[in-house]
């Protein structure tokens, strides 16, 4: 049995979304939040309570805040903030949601770099009108912008100049608009927002299928059986096969490595995953709408020993880390050669050499890789992972879930026991 802990793309727009709404409280603490979802809440109630002086953000190495914030305190009026963050962050982008407000009318200022936090942001009444918007590099420029869209005077009109990429999380920003009274409409290559604010909605939560993913790893790599739900000491959050998340998709990927899902019969809401002997030979996949999936699917694959191309991949580069460099570094750890198709894709066609060394892995601070190389140990047992601190970012009890199922931690300084040593 293992937990999973609430969807941070969900309950971080679900934050966003009751700030938005008038005589709407923000949802209650669950035990299980991770790190993102700390800091969203954090500076909501800094923005709610501020009396007209200029307060400072701090979002950590939450993207998803940084952007959210943006527009919250841009359409916020009497809100003078200063948004920043951590090193990694300051170094994500975010000039193409700052230039949309501006076109917006919001007062927003670059503290340093062009295009990067810090950023003070002065908050007012905002036209809105028709915008166009490059959406290649984050699918949260535009849900940050659509939801603040219902409170400008003239509502929201985005032309997408490209196709965006991640576009299950701009569906699920437009259903949860949408539960909330917004009209709010999406087109392939466009979205318009009406004028005329939102409605309270007690709740729309669900268990964090990204996170589901690398249990699917584990039972993939094991041949074990899992079940996954949300915690028992909070209201319990399902793991629904027609989830407002896209990552919902790691049932169909993962089918084809070896891994069956199923409705748990014990538990509602809960799914159980079960091994399968029918694992694909190849893997190739478009995963442009499920990045998140990406490191989980490579690694599984790698320990498989599963030839794969996966494409659409083209913002990997600027995640928490560049994932594609990343995993093309760590995998070679264990004789997997990887290659990269340039900046937009990752494959492996099976080409392997002899392992000179025990993995050490460096996620490089990135929660998902942190998580995605830990189930290697069912092959190799003894490797190392380094910043395992960093999962905290969206999974903050996946080492204590991961023990669960019987693996072992220890610190790389400890003698190895002797049940975990070479024959």
């Amino acid at each position: 049995m293992v937990a999973i802990p609430p969807s941070k793309s969900i309950m971080n727009r679900r934050l966003m979304l009751a700030a938005l709404t008038p005589g709407m409280a923000l949802p209650p603490v669950r035990e299980d939040e991770c790190f993102d979802i700390t800091v969203m809440r954090s500076a909501l109630s800094a923005i709610a309570s501020s009396q007209g002086g200029r307060i400072e953000i701090n979002a950590g190495e939450s993207a998803t805040a940084l952007r959210f914030l943006c527009s919250l305190a841009a359409v916020t009026p009497g809100c003078d903030s200063v948004i920043t963050g951590e090193p990694g962050l300051l170094r994500r982008p975010v000039g193409d949601l700052v230039e949309a407000l501006r076109h917006c009318g919001a007062t927003i200022e670059y503290l340093a770099e062009e295009g990067h936090a810090p950023l003070r942001v002065i908050g007012g009444p905002l036209a809105g009108g028709d915008v166009d918007i490059d959406p290649s590099v984050s699918s949260q420029f535009v849900s940050s912008l659509l939801m603040a869209g219902p409170l400008m005077a003239d509502g929201l009109r985005l032309r997408f100049l490209v196709e965006p990429v991640s576009l299950p999380y701009i569906k699920m920003t437009v259903a949860m608009m949408q539960a909330r009274g917004a009209d709010v409409e999406l087109a392939p290559l466009s979205a318009s927002v009406a004028p005329g604010g939102y409605t309270p909605l007690l709740s729309d939560d669900e268990a964090d299928w990204s996170a589901a993913a690398f249990w699917y790893e584990v039972v993939a790599l094991t041949a074990g059986w899992v079940t996954l739900k949300g915690r028992e000491d909070d209201a319990p959050l399902p793991l629904p096969a027609d989830s407002l998340q896209g990552d919902s998709a790691a049932a169909r990927f993962f089918e084809c490595l070896g891994v069956l899902t199923e409705a748990s019969e014990d538990y509602p809401g809960a799914i159980s995953l079960s091994p399968s002997p029918e694992v694909f030979g190849r893997l190739d996949l478009d995963l442009k709408d499920y990045p998140d999936l990406v490191p989980a699917l490579t690694v599984t694959c790698c320990m498989l020993g599963v030839p794969f191309r996966f494409v659409g991949l083209a913002n990997l580069s600027v995640k928490e880390s560049d994932r594609l460099q990343a995993l093309v570094e760590e995998m070679d750890k264990v004789g997997c050669m990887l290659e990269k198709i340039r900046d937009y894709g990752l494959e492996w066609e099976g080409k392997r050499h002899p392992l000179t060394a025990m993995p050490d892995f460096d996620p490089r601070g990135d929660h998902r890789l942190a998580m995605a190389f830990a189930p290697v140990a069912a092959y190799v047992p003894g490797i190392v992972v380094k910043d395992v601190e960093c999962v905290a970012k969206s999974y903050p009890g996946y080492w204590d879930a991961l023990r669960g199922l019987g693996f072992q931690t220890l610190d790389p300084s400890e003698p190895m026991p002797e049940s975990m040593q070479p024959d």
